[in-house]
Formats: structure tokens, C-alpha cells, sequence
């Protein structure tokens, strides 16, 4: 679809397809207008250039960001072809658009669709009510695989979003690197901070140092100034200084506090932030970096300890090797999901932390280091960043496994993901303790291992047409949304769900005065006839779990094989007990997670 700016010939052997979309919005009560696109399919944010490249962009050398994270870049599967379908604008994203691009890319012959959009986890709507899961059943109906990032609402729980069973939701995890900008106090200390900044700072000058509240407006409340809340500051105390905030609000961004700091001329500031110091903040060539509790504290005594306290900010230097990693990003949404708790959400993770990719280059006023040329990479964080990792890693089985359908690739990369970080010890959270799977899903992605995943868990269209049933919707809603005469099970009860058979296992409630609890699944051979695998139960102490029969034996001729798994909660403590069933036969190892909710 042509544009203002983009025309046929814009295409190439690698984007074979462009189309836009006027977003439709209110404003003065109920007058309705549409918001200007630029009227193109052009990016004009450079979000969806990042994520489409890091899905299938080709292999470009000596690629980084002004320098940091240098090196090779190439996208999860690069001999890919792209179609974008610009279905938001500046102004935000449409229900209606967002389902009118989906079912293009349906009529357009794709093979998998990647959504790094989502709804707050505050306005999550239900399934039927919801453009982007409507438009991915429709997706699925037609064999069309659909990726969506998992929203960053994180880290409290009932956050996570896209959550329909037949969306792959992907959280966000932190990468081997990290991105340092180091502070210099006076007396001679040094702090490491965490931040993307390109200034003209150097350990030969330091600068006044000043913390927030010592530097108020008149009439503002400390609590305020210390918060570098807009127009908290006194300009005539600031210029010229750098200036130490706290981060006690989330709701005034890293990116506002930097704003005020800079319009007041200050020379550079120090956040001290716990939570989001582990995802690198972008500040262009203003001088800023932030720091933990403990090196705040450090950083506020000498302020408060010194006659003329001073400092600088060191430009960011990358890190290579950082440990731990993979751990579950502080941002990234987490589950239980909110609809229901009897599917596990989210499903899996991939990084989404400082992740080096294309973007259309920009020429703003503060982003551009003094005599260089606007980048065309960029670093970004995000589980819209994670998204298109496993959208490649998708397309990288699809190529080598053709006939496989998107549940068979879904388990493939469920079944096989990793759950050890790079100190060979299980995943951790921001917090640094260990993840669980409403944090992870089922661990980290690992794309070889999944092309040879043993056994899978295939999930048909007919399973997802009756987790609407076991969810409580009429059947002429669900024959409505689906376009068939589906007629629901005679028994349509919530706990039900749990029966779906998906490659994870969930139980919202497991009364422990109660009988057993007992699911079914159905595993299909993949890999070689003759094959025997065996279960081995991971389970938290005072939960029983048992598998009927614990051997699946795949005959000639047999590729599918069902069985049973029971939980017994009398001695396990209540809440969330989380744990696994590995099927092995020598070569392959098949892991299936499960949380069980006892009450």
C-alpha cells in the first residue's frame, strides 16, 4: 500500500509487503475523528522497525549503537520475508485497526504473526471483547501462528496480558550484557550506575553535587523535589550541578525526571532507583546513570557529610559477561493470568533487555553524540523486544519443519526451554530470587534444542473452541466469533480448562480436603519410531503427583499416546506449588511445568 512517503518500489526481497491503517479516536464527547498516520506505512517511532528486525533482519557487520554493543547483528531468522501492517499511530493503537491488520496478514498468506502491542493490564478485556485475541483465533483457524509480547506492568502479579490460550504470551529476560555508566564522587569513590548516555563528562572535573530536596522551589514539598517532580526544583540552585533524585513514585518516569533535571540546566543527574536500575535508561548525551539503594545511601552521606560535595558521570562503557542471566526483566508482566488461572501464563521468555536492533535514524535535538551521524541501531527494552526473539526462533522451526502446525512449534519451544542461567543455577527474578513459572512460563527460549523437542502437544482449534465453552460463553457467541456451528460439551465447567491439552499444566484450586485432581494429556511423537520415554516428577515437598502410566511407549505405527496426571494437595502448603513432569527416552527431554494453586 503506497503512502505520502513510501511507495512500491520500497519494497525489496526482504519487506514484500506494507500496509497502514487510520486510527480512529475521540475526542470533545462523542465527535469522532481520525488520527493522522502520516498517511503511510512508513515507522515514524522506529518500534516496529526494532522488532521487525530483530525477528528476520539480515546480517549487517560492525553494528552498534554510537559504538556500544558492537558487533554482528541479524535477526532470529534472516532469509525470512517481512510484511508490516502499521495498525497504530502516534496517538495510540485501535481495536479496529489492530483486527483489520490481523485478518489482512490472514488474507495475505503469512505464517506467523508478531504483535508487540498489548492493553494495560488494568483495561484487559475478555476474550470475545478483545481485538487482538478475536483477531488471532481467526489466525489460528487458518494455521497461522500469532506472537505477543506479555505486557510491562510488572513486577506484581495479574499483570500479564495476550493471554488467550492460542497466543504464544512472551515475557522478557535480561541479556549477558550490561551497560554501565559510573559515577566519581570527590573524595575519590566510585559507584557503578546503569545507563545509555553519550556526554563529554571525564574523571578530570567534577561537578557541585546537590540532592533534590536541598534544591526545592519555593513552596514545594520536599517529598516532591527529592522526587524531581516537573517544576519541583529551583533552577537558580540547580544550574551547573549534578543533581541526586529518588524514585519513590513510579508514576513521574525516568524519562520526565530527566527532562526536568536538563530544563533546569542542571550538568547531570543520579537516580537512585532499586527496581529499574537493572534496564538501562537511554538519556542521549545528557550525563545521567543511576543507582541502588545501597550505593544511594553511600552517594546521600557523602552529601550530607561534605562541605562541598562534588562528582561526575562517566559516559556508558558495555559489559560483557554479565551474571546472572538469563533473569526474569523487573518491568516484565507477570501471571497468574487475570481471566483465568487453569492455562499458564506467561508461556515463555526471551530477552527483552537492552536489546541492540534496527531503527529508522533520527536527527533529535540531545540524542545525537557531537559529530555523529544519527544511528540507524538502536537499544530498547521491553517485552515488545522480547516478542520477535521468539517470533524468529518460530520461523527459524517453521523453515526446517514445514508441515509442523503453530501449536506443534509452541510446545517444541515450551517443552525445551532452558531454565538455568549462566552460573548454571535456576532463573532468578530482579529480586534475585529464584523465578517461577507465573515470572518465566516455562524457562528461556532455546531454538536448536526445539527442533528436535521428542514429543509435542498438539492443541487444535476444536480444544480452544472449548476452553470458550469450560470459560462460561453462550455457544451462539462462540459460533459467532468462530464463523462454524460448534456445539459445546455437555459438562462446560471452568476447572475443565485445565484438560486443554497445552504443553503446560494449571489448576487454579486444589482443595486439599478433597479427592485428587486429576488432567489428561496427549503427547505425539515427533522423532523416531520405537520409542520408549519415561516420566520423572519434580514436585515441592507435600505435594503428590502422580502419572499414569509412566511409560509411553511409541509402537510402529502409534504417534500419539495419552495420559494422566493426578495431584494430591493434603500435605502441601497452600498457594502456588509449582514443579515439572520430564518425559526422557534417552535422547530427548520433554518438560512440562505445572502450578497447582492449594487451598
Amino acid at each position: 500500500m503506497e503512502g505520502s512517503d513510501f511507495r512500491k518500489s520500497n519494497c525489496n526481497r526482504k519487506l514484500i509487503g506494507a500496509r497502514y491503517y487510520n486510527v480512529p479516536w475521540t475526542r470533545d464527547g462523542n465527535q469522532s475523528s481520525l488520527a493522522r498516520t502520516k498517511g503511510s506505512p512508513r515507522d515514524s517511532v522506529g518500534h516496529g522497525t526494532h522488532t521487525a528486525s530483530t525477528a528476520a533482519g539480515v546480517q549487517v557487520l560492525n553494528a552498534s549503537y554510537y559504538g556500544l554493543a558492537q558487533g554482528t547483528a541479524r535477526g532470529g531468522l534472516p532469509s525470512a520475508r517481512i510484511a508490516c501492517y502499521k495498525a497504530c499511530s502516534d496517538v495510540g493503537c485501535s481495536g479496529a485497526t489492530i483486527l483489520k491488520a490481523i485478518d489482512d496478514a490472514i488474507r495475505d498468506g503469512v505464517d506467523i504473526i508478531s504483535i508487540s502491542i498489548g492493553m494495560s493490564s488494568l483495561f484487559q478485556s475478555d476474550y470475545l471483547n478483545d481485538p487482538i485475541a478475536i483477531g488471532a483465533f481467526h489466525a489460528e483457524q487458518m494455521g497461522v501462528m500469532v506472537i505477543c509480547s506479555g505486557g510491562n506492568d510488572g513486577p506484581d502479579p495479574y499483570t500479564i496480558v495476550n493471554t488467550a490460550p492460542w497466543i504464544f504470551t512472551v515475557a522478557a529476560s535480561n541479556i549477558d550484557r550490561d551497560f554501565q555508566s559510573n559515577i566519581v564522587l570527590g573524595n575519590g569513590k566510585n559507584f557503578t550506575g546503569s545507563a545509555i548516555n553519550f556526554s563529554n563528562l571525564t574523571r578530570s572535573r567534577t561537578y557541585p553535587l546537590v540532592f533534590g530536596k536541598d534544591v526545592a522551589g519555593y513552596y514545594t514539598p520536599v517529598s516532591e523535589a527529592r522526587n524531581c517532580y516537573p517544576g519541583s526544583l529551583d533552577p537558580k540552585k540547580v544550574v551547573g550541578k549534578i543533581v541526586v533524585c529518588v524514585d519513590d513514585d513510579p508514576a513521574v518516569s525516568r524519562k520526565i525526571k530527566k527532562l526536568v533535571v536538563e530544563d533546569a540546566k542542571a550538568k547531570g543527574l543520579i537516580l537512585i532507583d532499586e527496581a529499574e536500575k537493572s534496564v538501562p535508561f537511554d538519556s542521549g548525551i545528557f550525563p545521567y546513570t543511576e543507582v541502588g539503594n545501597i550505593a544511594g545511601f553511600q552517594i546521600l552521606q557523602y552529601i550530607n557529610s561534605t562541605k562541598n560535595p562534588t562528582a561526575t558521570i562517566l559516559p556508558t562503557v558495555d559489559v560483557p559477561r554479565y551474571r546472572p542471566a538469563p533473569a526474569v526483566a523487573y518491568f516484565s508482566s507477570r501471571g497468574p493470568a487475570e481471566l483465568t488461572e487453569n492455562i499458564l501464563k506467561p508461556d515463555i521468555m526471551a530477552p527483552g533487555v537492552a536489546i541492540l536492533a534496527a531503527i529508522a535514524p533520527k536527527n533529535e535535538t540531545g540524542t545525537v553524540p557531537n559529530g555523529k551521524k544519527p544511528s540507524t541501531f538502536s537499544i530498547k527494552s521491553g517485552t515488545s523486544m522480547a516478542c520477535p526473539h521468539v517470533t524468529g526462533a518460530a520461523a527459524f522451526i517453521k523453515s526446517v519443519h514445514r508441515r509442523w502446525t503453530s501449536s506443534m512449534i509452541k510446545s517444541a519451544l515450551m517443552t525445551t526451554a532452558t531454565v538455568f542461567n549462566n552460573m548454571k543455577k535456576p532463573l532468578t527474578n530482579s529480586s534475585n530470587t529464584f523465578a517461577n513459572p507465573h515470572e518465566v512460563g516455562v524457562g528461556e527460549i532455546n531454538p536448536l534444542k526445539a527442533l528436535s523437542p521428542g514429543l509435542v502437544f498438539e492443541t487444535t482449534t476444536e480444544n480452544y473452541l472449548e476452553f470458550l465453552c469450560y470459560y462460561g460463553y453462550p455457544e451462539k457467541n462462540i459460533r459467532s466469533m468462530s464463523n462454524t456451528k460448534f456445539i459445546c460439551p455437555k459438562s462446560s465447567i471452568d476447572e475443565l480448562i485445565s484438560n486443554v491439552n497445552y504443553p503446560s499444566i494449571s489448576i487454579s484450586k486444589l482443595n486439599r480436603h478433597q479427592p485428587a485432581k486429576t488432567i489428561q494429556r496427549t503427547a505425539t511423537n515427533v522423532a523416531a519410531l520405537n520409542s520408549t520415554y519415561i516420566a520423572k516428577v519434580h514436585a515441592p515437598a507435600g505435594l503428590i503427583v502422580k502419572v499414569l502410566p509412566e511409560k509411553l511407549v511409541f509402537a510402529e505405527g502409534v504417534r500419539r499416546v495419552s495420559f494422566q496426571v493426578s495431584f494430591y494437595g493434603k500435605e502441601a502448603p497452600r498457594g502456588y506449588n509449582f514443579g515439572s513432569i520430564t518425559w526422557f527416552d534417552g535422547r530427548h527431554s520433554v518438560r512440562t511445568v505445572f502450578s497447582v494453586n492449594v487451598e
